[in-house]
Parts: C-alpha cells; sequence; structure tokens
C-alpha cells in the first residue's frame, strides 16, 4: 500500500497565517499538522508516500524533506492548480501506480490513528473505504447515506437537506478501481473533480464501496478556533519534560515540558504547557493549554489557552487568552495598563496594546 497526502490547499479560513505559510503546517503542540498525519501514515505500515503541493511546494518540502527522519519515502506532486480532489489522484496517477492506497487530507487531526479503518479495508479490500464521523450539522460536508451492512449507497456533497449525519473526514482507502473513475467523471459546477463523484461513480457502476466510522476525536485544523481546540486536546497527553533551564525562583505545576536551550526565569508555569527550545519565559505567568514554540521571548505577561509560533514575542501584556500569535510577531504594551485580551497576529507582524 502508498498514501496520497494533500498538502497542496490554500487555507483560507485560516489567514492570516495562511498567506505565509502552509496551512498543514500550522503547529499543534509545537509540531506541524503534516507531521502527525505522517506518523499516522507510517503507523500502518506504510512508507511511500506521495505529497501533493502547489503555490507552497518550497515550504513543504523544507519541513518535511525527503521523509527519511520519519522513516518514509516522500514524492513531491505539483498540482498546477486545485482543481479537486479527485484530480490529486489523476496527478499521482503514475506514482500511485495500481497500488490500494490511503488518501489523507494534510490539514487533518486524528490523535487517535486510523490504524482500525485500515484492517477494515484489508479484511473486506473493497473499491474504496471512506471514513465517515458523526457530525450535528452535516450541511457544512459531503455525506454517506450508508445501508445496513456499512455498504455506501449514496454520496453527496454539502447537501442543504441531509437524509445521514455521517461526514466524509477526508481519509480514504482505494484500490486501483478508483482510476477509471476518476476517468469517468466531469467537473463540478465549481469546475473541480469532486472525490464524492469518483465514489459514487463506483456506487452506481455496483462496485464494494464501503464506509468505515471513527470513534476517536477529529479535528479539522481548517481555522483558529478549531487548531486552539486541538491543540488543548493534545497538550493534555503531555508528559512532564525538563531538559531546559528553570531557575529556583521558578514553579512548575502539572506537565510541563522545557525543551533543550529554553529557559524559564521567576515565572510560574501551569501545565499542560510546552516551551520550545532556545525560548526565555521571564517574570512571566502561563496559563493551561499553551504552545510557544522555538526561539519565542515572553517578558512580563501572562497568557493561557494560547499559541505562540516560532520567534514570537511577548511583552508586557497581562491575560492574553485564546491567542495565536504567527511566526516572529512581536506583541507589547505602549505603557498603559493591558487587562485582558484575544489577539490572532500573523506572521511578522507587531502589535501594541493598552487600556
Amino acid at each position: 500500500m502508498k498514501a496520497l497526502v494533500l498538502a497542496g490547499g490554500s487555507g483560507t479560513r485560516l489567514r492570516p497565517f495562511s498567506y505565509s505559510m502552509p496551512k498543514q503546517l500550522i503547529p499543534i503542540a509545537n509540531t506541524p499538522v503534516l507531521e502527525y498525519v505522517l506518523r499516522n501514515i507510517l503507523d500502518l505500515g506504510v512508507s511511500e508516500v506521495g505529497v501533493i503541493v502547489g503555490d507552497r511546494a518550497q515550504e513543504i518540502q523544507e519541513a518535511l524533506g525527503d521523509g527519511s527522519r520519519f522513516g518514509a519515502r516522500l514524492t513531491y506532486l505539483r498540482q498546477e492548480a486545485p482543481l479537486g480532489l479527485a484530480h490529486t489522484v489523476a496527478v499521482a496517477r503514475d506514482f500511485l501506480g495500481d497500488d490500494d492506497f490511503v488518501m489523507y487530507l494534510g490539514d487533518n487531526m486524528l490523535p487517535e490513528g486510523i490504524a482500525a479503518i485500515a484492517e477494515e479495508f484489508a479484511t473486506h479490500r473493497p473499491a474504496a473505504h471512506v471514513v465517515v464521523y458523526k457530525v450535528p450539522d452535516p450541511r457544512a460536508f459531503g455525506v454517506a447515506e450508508l445501508g445496513p451492512a456499512g455498504e455506501v449507497r449514496r454520496l453527496v456533497e454539502k447537501p442543504q437537506h441531509p437524509r445521514s449525519d455521517l461526514a466524509l473526514m477526508g481519509v480514504y482507502f482505494f484500490t486501483a478501481a478508483i482510476h477509471e473513475a476518476v476517468r469517468s467523471i466531469e467537473p463540478s459546477a465549481r469546475g473541480e473533480l469532486e472525490i464524492t463523484d469518483a465514489i459514487q461513480w463506483l456506487v452506481s457502476t455496483g462496485a464494494d464501496v464501503r464506509a468505515g466510522r471513527y470513534e476517536g476525536y477529529w479535528k479539522d485544523t481548517g481555522n483558529v478556533e478549531d487548531v486552539l481546540e486541538c491543540n488543548r486536546y493534545v497538550l493534555d497527553g503531555l508528559r512532564p519534560a525538563v531538559r531546559g533551564a528553570v531557575d529556583d525562583a521558578s514553579v512548575l505545576v502539572g506537565p510541563v515540558v522545557v525543551e533543550e536551550g529554553a529557559r524559564v526565569v521567576r515565572s510560574r508555569i501551569e501545565g499542560p504547557v510546552i516551551i520550545g527550545a532556545g525560548t526565555v519565559v521571564e517574570d512571566s505567568h502561563i496559563g493551561p493549554h499553551t504552545s510557544i514554540g522555538r526561539a519565542c521571548a515572553v517578558t512580563g505577561s501572562r497568557l493561557e489557552y494560547s499559541i505562540a509560533l516560532d520567534g514570537a514575542s511577548v511583552t508586557g501584556v497581562q491575560g492574553l487568552r485564546s491567542s495565536v500569535i504567527g511566526r516572529s510577531a512581536s506583541v507589547g504594551t505602549s505603557g498603559q495598563s493591558a487587562d485582558r485580551y484575544r489577539l490572532v497576529v500573523g506572521d511578522h507582524t507587531r502589535v501594541e496594546v493598552a487600556a
């Protein structure tokens, strides 16, 4: 089996961050989402991975390299325009050959992995095996209507009146039968080759198409609120580790990770919190569910339930919560007292706050 990871999307819902970085590289607990995706794939015993990239190809290649540090072999495949998920299968046709493969959207977080679904696919080996999740409002998703044995009877993309609450999650298992389906469909009204149309073509031609229900935690990290919530979930599983320096005037409470080269000075850290390598936290209070990236500086500040990306600095700001601070961004005060704020600050930005 091979894998096809889709990392070419533009991420309009994650602006301003997606203006300056691929959305698939947004960090969750200081690790890019794409790395979690690769780990899940490797846990299946799959090491041949095709990565679909677009305009941000260079940044993704710099982040992942050739895959050797993960134990994978990565092949980068350029999709010149966002022409749909089924179009990525056509782009990857030569790479995939006639092998079975798992297709995985690169902004999906499934911390418990997909091994159980992969085992279902291997046992029955249908032409396609989609992964579905029960959602309260399926109108924003592709929706699967199933028969009593878990067979897919119909797929509908973003129905206004859904007849099922089972949403397609963005993880699919295919045999080589999908290639004929992709060749047989036409672009949708929005000009894209939809993977739901390709799978529906398989259903309509009598192919065996099944669905596996995912019961674990799932988050599409497509907007800031979901990124913060996913960060909270992952940090809840944090194991404490102090490899940096913590002075005697500082207090660590609960699970806290202080990475190598980081320093905590006269500060209180209430976990779960991760402090990235080379970061300095001084005269500050860091509350639960906070990730601070590498080479950051937090001075005289209080923040919680927040994410600071690599190189960010926060100075003299009390009460930051539910905030995301971009790479090399600077947040400080204008000399007046600061009480409580929520900020979403893109890369290389400077913000001053005042009461």
